[in-house]
């Protein structure tokens, strides 16, 4: 009985940790006032807090924005 609950506490864990990620979604910003930023995160609109200029490419995370990431060159392997 203990292993099934220790492997439904792990499957859990997982599927939350999952959508954490993918809330934390790259964003554009549409609208600017002041601090309160208006980004749509694919056809989702919201308004957050933050710096950043229209147009910008950004992530939010807590209910506030940071830069998106850029992605990496891909490095060639062997």
């Amino acid at each position: 009985m203990s292993k099934k609950m220790i492997s439904l506490a792990m499957a859990m864990a997982f599927v939350v940790s999952t959508a954490a990620v993918s809330f934390a979604a790259d964003c554009t910003v549409t609208a600017v006032e002041g601090t309160m930023v208006t980004v749509d995160c694919a056809g989702t609109v919201s308004t957050v807090e933050g710096t950043a200029k229209v147009g910008d490419k950004v992530m939010v995370k807590d209910g506030k924005i940071a830069p998106a990431k850029k992605k990496k060159k891909a490095i060639e392997g062997c």
